[in-house]
Order: C-alpha cells, then structure tokens, then sequence
C-alpha cells in the first residue's frame, strides 16, 4: 500500500498522483511538486490516502513543500509576466507572416521554460519564431499546438443548456465522441444542435453512451421482424433507457402501432433499417465534414519544438 495525494494544476484539469511524504496536506492546500519537466505549483484535489501500490503507472514523484507566500508571489509575478510574453509572441507572430492563432503562455513555475500554446490549420515551421523567443526570454522554448477543444477550454463560456461548459468546470481530458454515438441515442443528427461551443460534437454524448450499448445488446434493431402477444409484426422505434419496443402491426389491411416491453418481445428475425434518417440526409456533407474533423484533431494534436 502507498501514500497518495492527488494534485491539480488548472481547473478543470487532469489529477496527478503524488506522494506526499512527511507533509500533512489538506484538500485546497497549495504545494510545490517535483514534475519531469521541473518544481511545478499546484493544489490538492485529494486528500490524503492509501492505495495499492499495483494501481500506480510509475514510481510516485514527491510533494517538496507546502508552497509559501514567497512561493505564492513567484507564481503571481510569474502570470504577470506571461501577460507581456503574450505581446511579444503575438508581435513576432506578424512578424514571420505565420498562419498561427496564439491563445496562452504559460511560465513554469520555476522559470525553466515558457510553453506558448496556439491553434492552426495544419502544422507550421515556427523554427526561426522560436529562437526569437529564446534570444528575448533567455529560457527554453516550447510551442504547442492545441485543437479547438483546447482552445475553448480556455476561453470558457456556457453551453446549450444554460450551465458552464464542461471542459471548463470539470472534464480532466477530452473523450473520443462520434456521430455513431447521436444515432444510438436518436438524437437531432442536426450538426447545429449537437456540436458544442467549440464547432465539435459535443461532448456530454459520451457521458450515456455507455448505458446505451448496453441496453442496445438487449434490444432488437429497428426493422427487426418479432413476435408478440398481438401477432408478428416489424419494428419501428426503441424507447432504449425504458427498453421499450414499438411494434407495427397489421389486421387485415389495417395497420396500427403498439408499445411492448423488450422481454415480451421475441425476435424472429434481427434485421436492421436500412433507411437513411430524413435529418440524417438533409445534414449528410455536415455530418461527415465533422466526423472528419474529429480524425483530424485525433492525428494533429500536439506540435511541438523546444531550445
């Protein structure tokens, strides 16, 4: 068993495991932690505890101190100070003519490098950028390149529903979502009602995806050929969360519609619709320009170049 504190360094943010050693850190507490990239000030997300030593990746780096007003102010020169880098970059950016949006600078805490994070279609040869910055600054230089997702994070705002934005407020990392995941969940395949602030496909589809796979392996496909109380008939849609099934039926040359519990139903043959959704067809160019959007930003990630 192992000692551990959890520690984050933006919020929202992924959590680090840490081991705190002789330390007694309390959740909100500030701390210096050594990182593979140097001395690094962040906050304790979770407090104190124990876990088998199996469940950890990599040998736990340490926890140095608890930070302390000196440390505190470092890191307050340190924003200020990333406030006029972003001038200067931005100035150097027009400069060489480069096709590159900036959106932050970041110190490290102890002053090691400087990261300058920006967004661009493609990928672009900042070299001689570089070591400009590095002839200014007198550090080492790193440029990342960052997707829109990314960017949004850090801009913040508020979603279709009225509330901030989960990248914002407490999504750690950014999941893989896909149009497949709209279908399953028969929602608006409408491009304009299930992408998010960022111009991608939302991200709180993934958050049932889950649930539903898991009720669509109980459940015939819509177009499957059942039989029930009434008869045989076809299936024409799913209720999946309630796991309900709407038959349709025919009686003679009349044909109607009925709802049955999955378990009522049994399944003769479990073949799929074959029919484009109407709004499936109409948004189609939409729909795969954005699922290619999502490969691209899967592939194109991180650039990255240091001095």
């Amino acid at each position: 068993m192992k000692n551990i504190v959890g520690v984050r360094f933006k919020k929202p943010g992924k959590i680090y495991f840490f081991d705190p050693g002789k330390w007694e850190v309390k959740k909100q507490d500030k701390v210096i932690v050594e990182t593979s990239s140097g001395q690094e000030l962040g906050e304790i997300a979770i407090s104190k505890r124990t876990i088998p030593e199996e469940n950890l990746k990599a040998p736990l780096k340490k926890v140095i101190r608890i930070a302390t007003q000196k440390d505190l102010k470092h890191d307050a020169d340190n924003r200020k100070k990333e406030k006029e880098a972003f001038k200067i970059c931005e100035e150097k950016i027009k400069k060489y003519k480069l096709k590159m949006n900036l959106t932050e600078v970041e110190y490290q805490f102890d002053n090691s490098k400087i990261l300058f994070y920006f967004t661009a279609d493609g990928r672009i040869d900042f070299r001689e950028l570089v070591k400009d910055l590095a002839a200014i600054f007198k550090t080492r230089i790193e440029l990342r390149q960052i997707g829109v997702r990314d960017e949004v994070k850090r801009i913040g705002g508020n979603g279709v529903c009225g509330r901030e934005l989960c990248c914002c407020s407490f999504l750690g990392n950014f999941e893989t979502v896909s149009i497949k995941m709209a279908k399953e969940q028969t929602v608006s395949l409408n491009p304009s009602k299930i992408s998010g602030n960022c111009g991608r496909l939302m991200c709180c589809l993934k958050y049932e995806q889950e649930v539903y796979e898991e009720k669509l392996k109980r459940l015939p496909k819509v177009g499957a050929i059942v039989k029930t109380a009434d008869g045989e008939g076809t299936v024409d849609s799913l209720e999946t969360l309630k796991e309900i099934v709407r038959v349709k039926l025919k009686d003679g040359d009349d044909t109607f519609y009925k709802k049955y519990p999955a378990t009522e139903v049994k399944i003769l043959k479990n073949i799929e619709k074959k029919e484009i959704d109407p709004e499936e067809k109409e948004h189609m160019k939409e729909l795969e320009e954005l699922e290619k959007l999502e490969k691209l930003d899967k592939e194109t990630n991180t650039q990255e170049d240091e001095i």
